[in-house]
């Protein structure tokens, strides 16, 4: 019996340890929000283009949602920078760091600026409404 809870305790860890430590690769999470297929669990959450316009050009645009998304608790870049228009990043949960990937991409509209954004998570088939929080949060951060 003290085998059988030893080796559970084990596993238990050596999951929890291997979604904290997970490398992100760039390739799979790096994806164009405007064409990426929405995620086959529901633990996901988009803005569309054309659903917040601002007046400021894209590039300024851009550097906005870069500084709203990372005053965001445990939020960091993994791929691109706000200059190409076209960034990732990953959003860690606070106790157990279950990460999320917010991917942005700003555009050109007319008489201003655009963007489409899509937050998922990577583990799991319920996010209990954290993804679309952040997409709550950043809309309200741009306002």
């Amino acid at each position: 019996m003290r085998l059988a809870a030893l080796v559970l305790i084990v596993l238990v860890f050596g999951a929890l340890a291997w979604v904290r430590l997970a490398p992100s690769d760039p390739d799979r999470w790096h994806v164009n929000p405007l064409t990426a297929r929405d995620p086959a669990s529901p633990n996901f959450a988009r803005i569309v283009p054309g659903e917040i316009v601002t007046a400021e050009d894209p590039a300024t645009l851009a550097r906005r949602i870069d500084a709203a998304l990372l005053a965001m608790p445990r939020v960091r870049r993994l791929a691109g920078d706000p200059e190409s228009g076209w960034v990732t990043y990953v959003a860690r949960s606070r106790l157990l760091g279950f990460p999320d990937y917010v991917t942005v991409r700003t555009l050109a509209a007319d008489r201003g600026a655009t963007f489409a954004a899509l937050s998922r998570s990577r583990f799991g088939r319920s996010d209990m409404g954290v993804n679309a929080a952040r997409m709550q949060a950043l809309r309200a951060a741009l306002e």
